[in-house]
């Protein structure tokens, strides 16, 4: 099982950071003007790579990753390694000839969702990205392609999730993914203070629920939140043991998924811009496999010491049980550090 939670062995990437838009809430800081991009052959070499330690979805963001020209190239290797692929897009660029390139290329095309068209369109910062993304959502249907929504839960949004929900049943979504905001990239510029609270979290945790039960399976909504419960009565998804390196059918996806590659070739466990004291490196200066090797040799102790602390510090008795665990690791993993400097530097 993964030591970070996920069940699913992901390799997340980000092989440009060029957008079309330039949202508000974006946690890569992407947008029109950026320019940041890996080479194709990097990249091919890291799917390969990541097949080998255990990798079986390759998921591929941004930016937008259908101004990455090379894209095909990249769901084909992945394909031959045998790891099923997602490609998450703003849709807005979802027209015929990308429709092609993507058919029998991508398993699930996930299109971001902000909430009704004036939320949408304003955390997007365009009047009309809902209106030119909703105009796609046919030639999706036509493409055969399948698909589902990803939507971004602020303090703002939350309370049109039945909204979404509809939505997503009405356009024939097979999926619906809830991620709560995180105040990362130009989210800690444009949106400080829209991270939902403890409460919002909770009524979308329940909202989910009942909309799970209401709908049944005509659509699969997934919410990255977790409940108390399954943190203690599952101990080894969070905190996996030393022991497990020894297990003969080991493999480093059982120990961090998901696994994102930045633009910059910068490759990190759990979230994008996870604290670069717990990153694996950089692939312009070493093969993922070789810093995979390195990574469970001179950083998985402390990794692993992170993961532990924060999976006590969730499981103690709480008035609301609904966690966020990616985010609260994200934010540990940097406080850690900054509480190990500043004690450094006390000392002196």
């Amino acid at each position: 099982m993964a030591l970070t939670g996920n069940f699913n062995r992901i390799l997340q990437i980000h092989p440009s950071r060029r957008c079309n838009l330039h949202c508000l809430h974006c946690y890569s800081a992407s947008g029109p003007e950026e320019r940041d991009q890996l080479s194709v052959p990097l990249l091919l070499k890291a799917i390969t790579n990541a097949s080998e330690q255990g990798y079986t979805i390759a998921s591929f963001s941004g930016g937008e990753p259908l101004v990455y020209k090379p894209l095909p190239e990249l769901l084909k290797q992945a394909h031959q390694c045998q790891m099923r692929t997602t490609v998450t897009s703003n849709g807005i660029l979802l027209d015929e000839r990308h429709l092609e390139q993507l058919c029998g290329a991508v398993d699930l095309l996930a299109i971001s969702l902000d909430g009704m068209p004036a939320s949408h369109n304003r955390i997007r910062s365009s009047e009309q990205a809902f209106e030119k993304m909703a105009a796609r959502l046919e030639g999706v249907r036509q493409s055969g392609i399948p698909f589902g929504f990803i939507f971004t839960l602020t303090k703002r949004n939350f309370r049109e999730l039945d909204w979404v929900a509809n939505f997503a049943l009405e356009q024939g979504a097979e999926l619906l993914q809830i991620h709560p905001l995180a105040e990362v990239g130009y989210a800690s510029q444009n949106l400080i203070g829209s991270r939902p609270s403890t409460n919002i979290l909770s009524y979308a945790y329940l909202k989910t629920v009942h909309l799970r039960e209401a709908i049944g399976d005509k659509l699969f909504i997934q919410i990255d939140l977790v409940h108390q419960d399954l943190l203690r009565s599952n101990p080894d998804s969070f905190c996996a043991d030393e022991a497990l390196i020894n297990q003969q059918n080991y493999c480093f996806a059982d120990l961090v998924s998901p696994l994102i590659i930045e633009a910059d070739g910068t490759v990190v466990p759990m979230q994008h811009g996870f604290d670069r004291n717990y990153a694996l490196g950089n692939l312009n200066q070493a093969s993922l496999s070789e810093l995979a090797t390195h990574w469970r040799q001179e950083r998985y102790p402390s990794f692993r010491e992170l993961c532990r602390r924060v999976y006590q510090q969730l499981t103690a008795p709480a008035d609301l049980p609904i966690i966020d665990w990616y985010e609260t690791l994200m934010r540990q993993a940097k406080i850690g550090y900054d509480h190990a400097s500043t004690t450094t530097v006390s000392m002196t």
